[in-house]
Parts: structure tokens; C-alpha cells; sequence
């Protein structure tokens, strides 16, 4: 018999978080179970059985809430209870969370529903935020104040989700604590052995917690032969790929800015999914691309390059090095977070967090000795979609007792 699983987030079929959610759906779908998505904001693909809980107004309300008052995921409540209205009708088997920051929900009010019913939860934590007073990434400034309290934060202003006028950031921390523990039947999963890590030292070290990795779409991610390198007329150039959804402080751009400075002239830096703030400032040696939403694109750039550079701080684990390895192209990572978990000596190399030099270093060697197209592509034979969420229907069915 078939499981009803309702997931809840932010986004559906957008960005990274959004499209582990429909591929979770998908599973469900090919498993012979029964799929429902909540989501808060945007839209949703087509084919997919979604609803949009969340209102444009209520999510601006939310903001200024966070603005003004520094406290985020404590404003729309209306929306919160018609979610928990639809929840109630539907009746699932199994919840599935998501991100539920965002702007788009009631964290107490959703959690005092989830105590009261007494269903299996399943919660996957996509960063920092459910444990800490305030931030979403916390790792790259170095903070362990979720550790003690979150006591005195002085980050709430520069990092998401920007409390810039009020600091509620110990405040917030007792409240989430007080709503996010105690429930039931709950399974924390993470994408990364760093974050299950870091869960264990938080308030949510009650639960279970569970390491499903991130999967990759290995028929859209895969080799592709064309002509972008002539178009792009790069030929006899090394090129250098980074890829980031947005080009934050904590994503490194940074350190592009230097290496373009200190590389090589055969070296060619693309970078993709750049504001056009960003893209007036880049140096002539950089070739600056707007944000893609197509991902048959996105592999035509992985495939052409000689390399994909995460220089990113803070991460969980990034689908971006999974994306690169499906293409054949070997991975160079920062020691940051989950980011060096994907790879293995075959197919990549890591370097400290933040040491330009042996990032330098790294590079060079690999244009000497560069990693085989086929031991990427092995090892990202081990991420591959359908058989990662499987991992959650098996979750799903032994929770609600139906055997894995």
C-alpha cells in the first residue's frame, strides 16, 4: 500500500533546495506512493501536485518583520494556519520539512500542529538555520555560538536573513529551541556527514539524524561534446569553471578576483550566475555570465571546462561538485563544510579553506596532470538521483511502519 507524504518548503522546483524537493516527488511517483508539495513562494513545474500556501503580502509583512523587529520565522501566521488547515484535510502519512525560513511561515504554530499530530516527521536541514538564533551560515565567520546560546551576536546584520535594525538573535534562539525539540517521532537528515556534525553539538541532538547525500540528474549532467570552446574562442585555453546560484560573500568570488590576477595567461576564468552589478566590475580576464535556469546549458559549460573551482566558505554539499563530476570534469574545492565529501584523490583535490596559494598550486597541477574524464565520472556514479531519494522512500515506509 502506497504512503501519503506531504513535503513543506520555501520553494518548489527552484534552485537547489527546490529541486531536491520534485525529485523527491518524482521518487515517490515512480515508488507508487502518493506525493503532495507546500511550498511558500514562486511557482511550481508543471506536472507536479503543489500548493502555494504563501501570498506575496504576507511574505513582504514577514520581511519587514525580520527588518524591523529581528525575528524571523515567527511573522505569517494566517498563512501558517490555512498550511495547517490543508495538512489536516489531506491527512498524510509522513511530513517531510524542508527549508521553512524563508519568509513564509510560523515556525510555533507549525510545530505545536506536528506535536499534536503525532505523525512521522522528516526533517532535512539544508543549513544552519533551525539551530541557531539567527543565522542560516554561520561556519565561514568562524561563529560557534549556537553552541553556547547564541549569546551577544554582532553577525545578525551582514548575514541572512539581515536583521538589520533589532538584534533578537539570544531571544530567538530560546524560542526555537523551546518549539523545534520535543517532537515525537523525528528524523533529522542531512546531505553531509559536516552538517550531521554540527547538528549533534546543537539543541537538536535529541533526534535521530540520518546522511542521505544530495543526488545529480545523470541524463541532463553528462559529457557533452560542442562547439562552446570555438564559440567562446578559447582554444588552447585552460579553462577554469565557478558556478554559484548567487555570488555572496560566503561563495568566494573573492578569490577568483585574485586568481585572475596571478594565474597564467593560457588560464581562462569563466564565472556563471553573476549580478550585473558584479559583471561591470570583473577584471578583462574574466568572462562573467548572468544566472542560467538551463541546465542542458549549465552542462555544456561543466563539459567544456578543464575544471570546476568551488571556492566557496561555507557549505553543506554543494550539488554544483556533483554536477561537474557527471560531466567528467574534475573538481577543486576549499576543505569548507560537506563541499570535499563527494570527492575522492581520483577525481579532485582540496585544498585549505581560504589558502590562495596551494589553490594556485592545485590548478597548475592539474593542467600538468590533469584527472581522468572516466574516474569522474565513477565516482559521480555514486550520486546518481533516483537511487539517493530512494533513501527516502525507505525512510518513509520504515517510519510509518511499513518496512524499508
Amino acid at each position: 500500500m502506497g504512503l501519503k507524504v506531504l513535503q513543506i518548503s520555501t520553494v518548489c522546483g527552484s534552485g537547489s533546495v527546490g529541486r531536491i524537493v520534485v525529485d523527491i516527488y518524482r521518487a515517490l511517483e515512480r515508488n507508487g506512493d502518493e506525493g503532495l508539495i507546500a511550498y511558500g513562494r514562486q511557482g511550481a513545474p508543471e506536472g507536479v501536485r503543489a500548493f502555494r500556501f504563501g501570498t506575496g503580502w504576507d511574505m513582504g509583512v514577514h520581511v519587514l518583520s525580520t527588518f524591523f523587529r529581528g525575528e524571523h520565522g515567527f511573522a505569517s501566521k494566517g498563512q501558517t494556519r490555512r498550511l495547517i488547515e490543508r495538512i489536516r484535510k489531506w491527512d498524510p502519512d509522513v511530513i517531510q520539512l524542508h527549508n521553512i525560513h524563508g519568509f513564509v511561515l510560523q515556525v510555533e504554530l507549525l510545530f505545536a500542529y506536528l506535536k499534536e499530530a503525532k505523525k512521522p516527521v522528516v526533517w532535512t536541514l539544508h543549513d544552519g538555520w533551525a539551530y541557531t538564533g539567527h543565522c542560516a551560515f554561520y561556519d565561514y565567520t568562524g561563529c560557534r555560538g549556537f553552541e553556547r546560546g547564541c549569546k551577544e551576536c554582532t553577525e545578525y546584520q551582514k548575514v541572512y536573513p539581515y536583521a538589520l535594525f533589532r538584534n533578537r538573535t539570544e531571544q530567538n534562539y530560546i524560542r526555537k529551541r523551546a518549539v523545534f525539540t520535543g517532537v515525537q517521532n523525528l528524523t533529522v537528515v542531512t546531505p553531509s556527514r559536516w552538517l550531521a556534525n554540527e547538528v549533534k553539538r546543537s539543541f537538536l541532538k535529541e533526534y535521530p539524524v540520518k546522511v542521505i547525500p544530495n543526488g545529480v540528474d545523470q541524463e541532463v549532467f553528462v559529457p557533452l561534446e560542442g562547439t562552446l570552446r570555438e564559440q567562446l574562442r578559447l582554444m588552447g585555453k585552460f579553462v577554469i569553471l565557478g558556478v554559484a546560484n548567487v555570488w555572496e560573500r560566503r561563495k568566494g568570488l573573492s578569490y577568483f578576483m585574485e586568481l585572475a590576477g596571478r594565474l597564467p595567461e593560457d588560464m581562462q576564468i569563466i564565472l556563471i550566475g553573476l549580478s550585473k552589478r558584479q559583471l561591470q566590475k570583473l577584471p578583462k580576464n574574466v568572462m562573467g555570465i548572468r544566472r542560467t535556469a538551463s541546465a542542458g546549458e549549465l552542462a555544456e559549460y561543466y563539459s567544456m571546462a578543464d575544471v570546476f573551482v568551488n571556492v566557496t566558505l561555507e557549505d553543506n554539499f554543494p550539488t554544483t561538485n556533483l554536477e561537474a563530476l557527471s560531466c567528467g570534469t574534475p573538481v577543486i574545492t576549499f576543505a569548507t563544510g560537506g563541499s570535499p565529501e563527494s570527492l575522492d584523490k581520483s577525481c579532485g583535490r582540496v585544498v585549505p579553506k581560504g589558502d590562495v596559494e596551494a589553490l594556485i598550486k592545485a590548478i597548475i597541477l592539474e593542467q600538468k596532470e590533469p584527472k581522468k574524464r572516466e574516474d569522474c565520472l565513477r565516482q559521480a556514479g555514486k550520486y546518481e538521483k533516483y537511487d539517493r531519494f530512494l533513501e527516502y522512500i525507505r525512510l518513509y515506509h520504515s517510519l510509518a511502519g511499513q518496512g524499508e
